[in-house]
């Protein structure tokens, strides 16, 4: 067993990293785990949820959260960075998956090609490996793929279904654009939220992570053999799992010449290297767009994280050294 962290180039390894790293992972999986025995057990339909999170939970976490970090031009810069990163992957990847896979399965691999896990599974990552002024920086990259997942992603994935007027108008429904405009609206006047408030949307950050991972077993609950697609989900798994990291690698380099931070440094690598996103299923729900395929193909991802983030992560870090 190890444990990895930046400081200055080197990486360092030691004999903690279960302890650090890997309790986390598996917690995460064992709320998967949980969601699974809820659909099996109790029959709790996840559909409400998923609209929960879309629609309440998710934009109160980030109006929570860029209130507190308090957003700087730097910051924006990192978050529309990584928007423009996310939606050149996703739409690239729509132009080459219609040509292979059936209108609702190329939306949902577009959608999921462009973004990750990188809220529910790499938010509670990001607080293990760095501190709180690195915590920050991730959440505004994590931002700006947010941002992707619910505007050009969603739209990726409602033309699955939908017609161009319909997905729009789906788009302009979606409360997390307006929390984030707020949110800047509010720092930029220097408007001080009550303490009252804030503590009490204290709650919805552990929410968001703990109902987003539940969900993914919830629907798992309902999958049937006709929902493993092989094909679809080695799609999937290279889009998350080879392109992904080679983006965030590419860029850590890219940025080194200008004087990158180990922090910034170090949340690049993790937004390159978490499983597929849960909101693949929940958007997936939301529209109706086989969200048994996606649950499958998220699982396959999230499983393979023990394995994967923490090598990829070593890995990568030695490159960028």
């Amino acid at each position: 067993m190890m444990t990895f962290y930046v400081k200055g180039l080197q990486v360092m390894v030691e004999s903690d990293f279960g302890t650090t790293l890997l309790v986390p992972l598996w917690t995460l999986l064992a709320f998967v785990g949980l969601g699974w025995l809820c659909a099996k057990r109790l029959a709790i339909d996840p559909q409400p949820i998923a609209t929960l999170l879309v629609y309440i939970i998710a934009p109160l976490t980030f109006f929570r959260s860029l209130t507190l970090g308090g957003p700087t031009l730097d910051y924006l810069l990192l978050t529309l960075g990584l928007f423009v990163t996310a939606s050149v992957i996703g739409l690239m990847t729509q132009r080459l998956a219609h040509h292979w896979f059936a209108p609702q399965e190329a939306a949902l691999l577009a959608f999921s090609a462009g973004t990750g896990n990188t809220g529910y599974f790499g938010l509670p990552l990001a607080m293990v490996l760095l501190p709180p002024e690195g915590v920050t920086i991730y959440l505004f990259c994590l931002l700006g793929i947010t941002l992707y997942e619910f505007t050009i992603g969603f739209y990726i994935s409602a033309r699955g279904r939908f017609s161009v007027r319909q997905s729009l108008t789906r788009i302009a429904r979606l409360p997390l654009i307006y929390a984030f405009l707020l949110a800047l609206l509010v720092s930029t006047l220097n408007i001080e939220i009550p303490t009252v408030v804030l503590d009490g949307m204290d709650v919805f950050p552990a929410t968001y992570t703990l109902l987003g991972m539940m969900i993914i077993g919830m629907t798992l609950g309902r999958v049937t053999i006709r929902e493993l697609d092989a094909r679809f989900i080695s799609a999937c798994i290279a889009a998350r799992f080879l392109v992904w990291p080679l983006v965030s690698l590419l860029a850590v380099l890219g940025l080194q010449p200008l004087g990158i931070s180990d922090h910034l440094k170090t949340t690049l690598l993790l937004l390159g290297v978490v499983p597929m996103a849960a909101n693949v299923v929940v958007v997936a729900m939301e529209l109706e767009i086989r969200p048994e395929k996606g649950a499958v193909a998220v699982l396959v991802t999230t499983l393979a994280a023990p394995i994967v983030v923490p090598l990829y992560l070593q890995g990568l870090t030695l490159l960028v050294s």
